[in-house]
Parts: structure tokens; sequence; C-alpha cells
């Protein structure tokens, strides 16, 4: 187990630091939802619906991008990993300490306060988004570690490395207080993406921090964001638009607003609509060339899905197709909607 976890951990590393160093001449992907984009800046804050401009480019060419959302609430990116952070009257709330970003994360945090980082949270367990707690407990080793119980039951079956929580948010009160301010945890009833995944309301700031389940202005990423099927995925994006706010923070993408819901919404009734549409046109051995070489039936289901998934990104492409990752992400997508719907009828 330790040596898979290492290589994983390495991995994760790897692909999250492997990103592009060029950025002259690159062409950025049109708004899913129109979108006015502004000049990033860490002292003027966005307008509700408003999105950070060239935000693909910011990501290969800057540091991290560094963005004011309300008086106390600010949006963090690098290499296409984002969180945000919560300015108190005596120390600093960061959501998440993103993997190989530690030394950014308190970069950005020293651009608008001299205030230490007095709390981290834990949004779920998922390396890539909390791996830095250690370094960043490193520059401020009185900071409160807080995670909900059932990140904290994941951490233990898994037998995590990362820092333990200091304190617990148990199931049944779900919200914890950081100065003056109430963190509201929303549980997810559904598992698409993560066990113990969860949606966190800063009350009375009008901003929500949902990693890895919505990407703002673009379509579902790739495998719906390691999803592990398709079953209740939906289910979520309607779960986040029940909430109030004004501003989502969704771990990537940009800065997301209620248009991005709807977005997805619309979005995914359309892929349910092109899979159904594959799955009544494209025959059982679509994709095997020579069946009489074969030795095992697994190559039938491998090949039928991907072929199912071509078919119903083909459909989707004249409405989504010069949308930010819609060649990457939707074949993989459309065979994960494919085998649900297969699977149940």
């Amino acid at each position: 187990m330790f040596r898979i976890k290492t290589l994983t951990s390495a991995l994760a590393l790897g692909l999250a630091l492997a990103t592009p160093s060029f950025a002259q001449g690159i062409q950025e992907a049109p708004s899913t939802v129109g979108a006015t984009y502004v000049a990033e800046s860490a002292t003027d804050a966005l307008a509700p619906g408003e999105k950070i401009e060239n935000l693909y480019t910011k990501n290969v060419s800057q540091d991290y991008i560094l963005q004011k959302l309300t008086d106390r609430v600010y949006f963090y990116q690098r290499q296409f990993y984002g969180t945000i952070f919560y300015v108190g009257d005596e120390g600093v709330l960061m959501i998440d300490a993103l993997e190989g970003r530690a030394d950014t994360l308190k970069a950005a945090v020293a651009e608008v306060t001299d205030l230490p980082i007095t709390a981290i949270l834990y949004s779920h367990d998922h390396a890539d988004h909390i791996a830095d707690a250690g370094k960043l407990l490193e520059s401020f080793p009185d900071a409160r570690v807080i995670a909900t119980d059932a990140t904290v039951e994941v951490m233990g079956e898994t037998g995590s490395n990362i820092p333990s929580p200091t304190e617990i948010i148990p199931s049944d009160v779900n919200s914890f207080a950081f100065e003056d301010m109430t963190v509201r945890v929303v549980p997810f009833a559904e598992t698409a993406h993560a066990h113990d995944h969860a949606m966190y309301v800063l009350e009375g700031t009008g901003v929500v921090h949902v990693p890895d389940v919505i990407n703002p202005d673009q379509p579902p990423f790739w495998s719906f964001a390691g999803a592990e099927g398709y079953m209740g995925y939906s289910d979520m994006i309607d779960h986040i638009g029940d909430l109030e706010w004004d501003y989502l923070s969704g771990g990537h993408g940009n800065v997301g607003s209620r248009a991005d819901v709807e977005f997805y919404q619309t979005f995914l009734d359309d892929l349910e609509a092109a899979v159904g549409e594959a799955l009544g046109n494209v025959p059982w051995g679509a994709g095997i060339e020579a069946p009489e070489e074969l030795n095992a039936h697994t190559a039938y289901l491998s090949n039928w899905i991907a072929e199912v998934g071509k078919y119903a990104t083909n459909v989707l492409r004249p409405k989504y197709g010069e949308y930010y990752g819609f060649e990457y992400a939707t074949p993989k997508n459309a065979e994960l909607v494919g085998m649900y719907m297969f699977s149940y009828r």
C-alpha cells in the first residue's frame, strides 16, 4: 500500500506541476455563459457574474492569479488549481492547501494582509487539494486544521499521510466558526466525486466553495473531474444551484456564477440526449475490426462504449465544440453517461 500511495502522490504532483511554460499567441476559448471579462485585481472586487480575463494565459505565464471577490474573500489560482481564502480581523482562513502551491498561497495572502494563516480547512480528502497542509503548518504551526468527520473517516481508512485535523466538524452540526463568520457545510448526498465531498458556504459573504464538481466557464472536465461514474452527478449540479450564493469557487476554472450552473444543467441534458441517440445507433461490436482474432469478449464493451462516446461527441460538436476542453473531455464523459444509461433502464 505504501509504495502505491507514494507513486500516486508523485504522479499527482508531477501532473500538477507539468503545465505549459509558453503563453504567446494563445487564443482563449469563448465564454460558455457570455461572461463579461475584467482585468485581474487584488484590490477591486468582481461584480457577480464577471470573470477574470485571459485565465488560461495567466495560468501558464504567471506565478499565480489573485482576485478580490468581496471585502474579505479572495480567489487564488495557480496552474489551473484554485481556492479561496478569508481575511478576518486576527488571521486568515485558507480553504484547502493545494499540492505544490504552499509558497504561492502564502505569497498571495501576503499581498493583501500581514495577518497569519490561523486556520486551514480540508474540503475533501483528495491529496491534490490538501497535500501542502504540512508545508503551510511549517510557517503557521498554531493554525487550526479543520475537516468534516466524513473526511477524517476517509483519511483514516486510506492511511493518509497528510496532517490530521485538529478540529472535526460533526455531521449533526455541519458548521464551524472562524472569528465572527460561520462556515456552513452542505454535504452532498451523492458520491459522484468523493465519498466525503461537500459544499462550504461562507455565510454573509455570498461565496461558496465547491471544488471539482463544476469548472465555471467550461464544459464538464474529463471523466467529470475524476468521478467514479455519472450516477448522481447531475443531482450534484442541481444541489449547487439550490444554495444561495453570488460567487462560486470551483477549484478549477474561472469564478463561477448562476449562469455557470444553468449552462451545466443544459449541457448535461444535451449530453444525455446525444448519448441516447448514440445508444440507438451504434451497433454492438462497433470498433472491432477483426472479431475472429479475439480470444476474449472484453473487447466488445470497451470498444463499443468508446464508439458511443465518439458518436455523442459528434452530435454535440456544432453547439459546444468551440468551448474550453470540449474535444478532450466530452468523449470520456459521454462514455460514462453511456454506461449509466446502458446499466440503468
